[in-house]
């Protein structure tokens, strides 16, 4: 490469970091006031004067705040009856705030997210990979929230109950660090909401001939094992139980999104051969 290709490469990367530093300011002037707002106003409900239909609105109060109201509600929701959170460090409460907020702010912001990225992204995409994109956004996005939904409403309030019988069992009383139950809590729904989205990851791969569908079916035990890791680590207690209610529906998710990409293979193989036949048989129809 010459000093003109080196000139001009350069000034290809210095316009490459201008327009990401473009889209990161575009997403912090979107999701900043967003995060701000969780932690400055509350939620309070009302009624319409003369017509009595409720309404909620926006109220400032740095304390009880949105983020503080999430909190109670997920209390209420995950953990059994009798059970006592406790706030060990000094600001484990604000510390709690915070997180819920950044978490708020990034799954209502994800939309915004995802149009940034993607328009950053898809002008170096060939067509056939933009096409694959938009094929398995929607379901993607299907699956991160039935795996999300199925977490919070169920999966993590369930968990909590057992592990809780365990305590009872041992004649101790049922208490939790704030930030303990809240770790919990997020990484444990959150990472059911990922786990969900590994079909669609390997249909992906698949898809983009990356990896041959043989490769998910030879390198199985490997991925059983990595499903035990990924549980193992991605659970912040200790006890094994979680692990496996997490690792458990990952491997079953594999094996699915390895027969999608079989499948999609033999799709491919049986294209040519059917048009082959066509032709053999003197047309097109």
């Amino acid at each position: 490469m010459g000093p003109e290709g080196a000139v001009s490469e350069f000034a290809r990367m210095l316009g490459i970091l201008d327009e990401f530093r473009v889209r990161l300011w575009r997403l912090f002037l979107v999701l900043g006031p967003l995060f701000g707002s969780l932690l400055a106003f509350q939620i309070r409900q009302g009624t319409l004067p003369r017509v009595g239909i409720p309404i909620w609105y926006p109220y400032p109060n740095l304390f009880d705040n949105v983020t503080a109201q999430i909190f109670r509600g997920l209390v209420g929701l995950m953990l059994p009856p009798g059970a006592v959170l406790l706030n060990l460090g000094v600001g484990d409460s604000v510390v709690a705030q915070m997180e819920i907020a950044l978490l708020v702010t990034v799954s209502l912001g994800m939309p915004w997210i995802a149009h940034e990225l993607g328009a950053f992204l898809v002008p170096a995409l060939r067509a056939h990979e933009r096409e694959l994109l938009r094929q398995v956004a929607g379901p993607a996005t299907a699956l991160f929230l039935l795996g999300f939904l199925l977490a919070l409403f169920w999966l993590t309030p369930l968990t909590f109950r057992f592990l809780f019988r365990y305590v009872a069992a041992m004649g101790l009383e049922p208490n939790m660090g704030v930030q303990s139950f809240l770790t919990f809590a997020l990484l444990y729904t959150l990472a059911f909401g990922i786990v969900f989205e590994l079909p669609v990851f390997i249909y992906a791969l698949t898809r983009a001939n990356l990896v041959p569908a043989r490769a998910w079916r030879r390198h199985w035990r490997a991925a059983v094992m990595a499903c035990l890791v990924f549980g193992m680590v991605i659970t912040p207690d200790n006890s094994g139980i979680t692990m496996l209610l997490i690792a458990t529906p990952m491997i079953a998710l594999y094996f699915g999104g390895a027969w999608f990409a079989e499948r999609y293979e033999r799709q491919k193989e049986r294209a040519p051969r059917n048009i082959l036949g066509r032709v053999a048989q003197g047309g097109p129809g």
